[in-house]
């Protein structure tokens, strides 16, 4: 796959691909898209889509920082005193 290949996430429930305000929602890294969403079902977007989302656009990812290999201390536990 190149580069440029964007990957969506696969509804557990429905089978559908996830959308948001009608829009497909995609991300160019699907080792972000596994930890992020373990268990899910991730596929290259299908090119009959033309309106899409890019995940870290969706509202509830505001607090989360791209790209994660550089962010991951966002992700850890602060240690008690």
């Amino acid at each position: 796959m190149s580069r440029k290949t964007k990957f969506c996430l696969v509804g557990a429930t429905s089978g559908e691909l996830l959308t948001y305000q009608g829009k497909l929602l995609v991300h160019g890294d699907k080792r972000e898209l596994e930890y992020l969403f373990p268990g899910l079902r991730i596929v290259p977007k299908p090119g009959y889509y033309a309106e899409t989302m890019e995940l870290k656009d969706h509202p509830d990812m505001d607090t989360v920082k791209f790209p994660l290999e550089r962010n991951m201390d966002q992700f850890r536990v602060p240690r008690r005193k």
